[in-house]
């Protein structure tokens, strides 16, 4: 997906690769050759982060998922398809972006997609009428 001017080749690269934004690590990030790749160095702790990211990670991850599905439109089928129902990340590790553990996490990706969801019927409405 193309997205801040370069070519992304997942989601996953883009947002790891924004912690370190114009730093050679994220570039490093953008070339991984894996989606869990770009996710191990995009949580090597070592390199600084910047220091904004809890503030803008939510942003960043709204970006790259609105790219995403209207990038590839079959998969932007795929999440119409879906209606109107919750749609829920199924992780128990993860309790801000998924459900976690306890199935009371934050599901941050999940509204995410939901609102994307609604975007992408917002413009399908626009387009059509």
């Amino acid at each position: 997906m193309d997205l801040d001017g370069h070519w992304w080749p997942t989601t996953e690269h883009h947002f790891q690769a924004q912690k370190f934004t114009g730093t050679r690590h994220a570039e490093l990030i953008r070339r991984a050759r894996t989606p869990l790749r770009a996710a191990e160095l995009g949580r090597d702790r070592s390199k600084p982060m910047r220091r904004d990211w809890e503030r803008v990670k939510d942003d960043v991850m709204r970006r790259a998922v609105a790219a995403k599905f209207r990038t590839h439109a079959d998969i932007g089928a795929i999440l119409l398809a879906t209606g109107d129902e919750e749609i829920v990340e199924d992780t128990t590790s993860d309790h801000y972006w998924g459900r976690g553990r306890t199935g009371t996490g934050k599901n941050m990706l999940g509204r995410i997609l939901m609102r994307t969801r609604g975007r992408l019927l917002a413009e399908l409405g626009e387009a059509g009428g």
